[in-house]
C-alpha cells in the first residue's frame, strides 16, 4: 500500500510537471464589436479540446491594453504587425511573434446599413486609389518604410468649399496606422489616405476621434457617419465574417490587410 501511494505521489508530481504548458494565459485584445470574449476564446486556433488556456480580455483602447501588460494582468497582446512594430520600437522591453496559424484580417470603413449611397461613393474612390497606385504608395510611406521611433508629420484634409461633410470616426489605437498624436492631431496611415478619399469624392472629412470599443455607438448614435476602421477575416477563418460588423453596421470594400501578432514582455 505504501509503495502504491509513493508510485502515485510521482505520478502526480510529474503530471503536475507538465502543467505548465496548460497555465490560463490571459490575451489583451482591442474589443470587437459582434463577438464576446468567450467566443473568441472558443474560435482562437491556439485553443485545443486538450489545451485551452488561452483567454481573451477586451479593452477599449490600446493605452489601458499596454498598462495591462506592463504591470502583469495579461500575458500578451494581440495585436496587427503594424502596430507590433511601433510597440517594440517604442519599448524596449517588448517583443512581438506571428500568430501561429497566421491569421490576417482586412480594414475597411463601417458605415450604417441606410447610407448605401455614401458606402458605394467609398467603394468607388477605394477602388481609384487602387487602380491607380496611390494606396501601395501610402503603404509604402507610411508602414513600409516609415521610422517607427519618430512623430509622424500631422497630415492636412483638403477643403472643398460648399461640398458636404462627412464625420470620420478614427480611434488612434493602431499606431503608426491609426494614429492620434500628443498634440491632437490625426497622422499615419489612416488619415493619409482620408485625405486621398477626399480628394477623389470632393467632400469634406472631419476626424471625430472615439474609443475603439465605442465604435458602434459612435455609429448608431450618428456621432459620426463612418468609422475608420472595422476588419473582416481576409482569408477564410474560424472567427465569423462578421465577427467586428453589429447587426446595422456594413463595410466598405477593403483598404489594407495586416497580420495578427502576439507582443509579450520580454523578461516574462
Amino acid at each position: 500500500m505504501k509503495k502504491f501511494f509513493a508510485l502515485a505521489l510521482i505520478v502526480c508530481a510529474l503530471l503536475m510537471t507538465g502543467c505548465g504548458d496548460d497555465e490560463i494565459k490571459k490575451v489583451g485584445t482591442i474589443k470587437y464589436l459582434n463577438i464576446t470574449e468567450t467566443e473568441v476564446d472558443n474560435a482562437s486556433p491556439r485553443n485545443t479540446a486538450a489545451h485551452s488556456n488561452h483567454k481573451h480580455v477586451f479593452f477599449d483602447n490600446m493605452n489601458s491594453m499596454v498598462a495591462a501588460l506592463q504591470a502583469g494582468q495579461i500575458h500578451e497582446m494581440s495585436v496587427y504587425e503594424t502596430v507590433g512594430n511601433y510597440l517594440s520600437s517604442m519599448n524596449p522591453n517588448m517583443k512581438f511573434e506571428f500568430s501561429e496559424p497566421v491569421a490576417t484580417d482586412n480594414f475597411s470603413l463601417a458605415l450604417l446599413e441606410e447610407n448605401q449611397e455614401l458606402k458605394k461613393e467609398f467603394n468607388d474612390a477605394i477602388l481609384k486609389l487602387t487602380a491607380d497606385g496611390t494606396l501601395s504608395k501610402l503603404v509604402k510611406t507610411y508602414i513600409s518604410e516609415s521610422n517607427t521611433v519618430k512623430t509622424p508629420e500631422a497630415v492636412e484634409l483638403p477643403t472643398f468649399y460648399g461640398e458636404p461633410t462627412i464625420k470620420i470616426g478614427v480611434t488612434g489605437d493602431l499606431p503608426l496606422m491609426d494614429y492620434i498624436r500628443e498634440d491632437g492631431l490625426p497622422a499615419g496611415f489612416n488619415t493619409a489616405v482620408l485625405a486621398e478619399l477626399s480628394r477623389r469624392m470632393e467632400k469634406n472629412f472631419v476626424l471625430v476621434q472615439i474609443e475603439s470599443g465605442a465604435r458602434a455607438a459612435a455609429l448608431t448614435s450618428k456621432l459620426v457617419d463612418a468609422v475608420f476602421w472595422a476588419v473582416s477575416p481576409k482569408l477564410n477563418g474560424v472567427l465569423p465574417t462578421d465577427f467586428d460588423t453589429p447587426e446595422g453596421v456594413v463595410l466598405t470594400k477593403p483598404y489594407f490587410s495586416d497580420e495578427i501578432v502576439h507582443v509579450y514582455l520580454k523578461d516574462k
